[in-house]
């Protein structure tokens, strides 16, 4: 099989590898997509330490069931599959079940240097990992499922009230967090994002994007709603993100900071203890949550199509990372077919 070898940082090869086998308990999916996403990026330029050369990334796949390790009768063979990449032990599952993300002996495909994850062919997997797509759903929203569920995951950390909600940051996330909040029943989303390609996508899924670069956010989200953001999720996670996010949402109301661009923060304090604001973090998903994001992409065919971008052969997949890694105008999320 051919897969995608991160050399070194900022190079990237196709190579030979060999088919990989189930063992017992585990399952050999065949892939279909696989997507970049923004950790991939930061791997290979090593920007934050959770990728080595010699591995093969990727963690948003879907595909269909190749073979079954011994012990399995399910999923059938050629059953449409995604992979839920948060793994526990197995003698732990039924323990941690809604709260894998915490478990303090998880290991997550993709992240793992010694597995070969899903930029490649064919991954072995944990069965109790494999998700399968609900009828009808295209192999390639199969993909969208890990970023949605991250954003589900996320509009569940906060109650939200009935008003405008602001996200911050328009990228793959803050995009699948505008989707999580409309399949949530939210009707007004307002999105603060810098780049002009961005803020279009953002208005196709029906969100409302403001320039950050055109004056207050704050003073953007009350001329254009009327009043303060109830809630706000910040999708970028640094010092003036979150803070632009305190500052324009109403007293009393919740953060949820979703983004880690920064492993540390400013905080405008006072914008939390004085005006009883609240901070929330959000991390990941449990199986709980990947499975309701699958089920509410599944039933919003449309929001999935608007958040690809393209789609690109395995041959291209090294110059497409460069690419996005110098910081092209790509505004969604970009799959790589295998």
């Amino acid at each position: 099989m051919w897969a995608l070898l991160l050399v070194e940082f900022g190079r990237m090869e196709v190579r030979e590898y060999p088919d990989p086998e189930p063992g017992p308990g585990e399952v050999l999916v065949e892939v279909a997509f696989t997507g970049i996403c923004g950790t991939d990026i930061h791997g290979f330029t090593g920007q934050n330490g959770r990728r080595v050369p010699g591995q093969v990334m990727g963690h948003e796949t879907s595909g269909r069931v190749a073979a079954l390790g011994d012990g399995l009768t399910g999923p059938a063979v050629g059953t449409p599959v995604t992979v839920n990449p948060v793994v526990v032990p197995a003698g732990d599952a039924d323990q941690w079940r809604g709260r894998e993300q915490q478990h303090p002996g998880k290991w997550v495909l993709g992240v793992r240097p010694d597995v070969v994850a899903a930029f490649a062919q064919r991954v072995v997997v944990p069965a109790r990992n494999v998700v399968p797509l609900p009828d009808g759903m295209p192999l390639a929203h199969g993909a969208l499922i890990e970023p949605m569920a991250v954003a589900t995951h996320a509009v569940g950390r906060l109650a939200l009230p009935d008003g405008p909600v602001l996200v911050a940051g328009g990228g793959p996330i803050g995009q699948s967090v505008v989707v999580a909040l409309q399949q949530a029943g939210a009707t007004s989303v307002l999105v603060s994002e810098p780049a002009a390609t961005r803020r279009e996508a953002l208005e196709r899924l029906g969100a409302i994007a403001i320039d950050p670069g055109a004056g207050s956010v704050a003073e953007q989200v009350r001329d254009l709603a009327g009043v303060p953001a109830v809630a706000a999720f910040d999708a970028v996670g640094n010092s003036a993100s979150l803070a632009g996010c305190l500052t324009a949402t109403r007293p009393g109301a919740s953060v949820c900071l979703v983004g880690m661009a920064t492993p540390t923060l400013d905080l405008p304090s006072f914008e939390i203890s004085a005006q009883e604001r609240s901070l929330v973090g959000s991390f990941a998903y449990s199986s709980v949550d990947f499975g309701l994001a699958t089920q509410r992409l599944a039933a919003t065919p449309a929001s999935a199509d608007a958040l690809v971008s393209r789609t690109v052969p395995l041959a291209e997949a090294p110059d497409t990372f460069r690419s996005l890694a110098a910081g092209n105008d790509t505004p969604g999320k970009v799959l790589v077919a295998l």
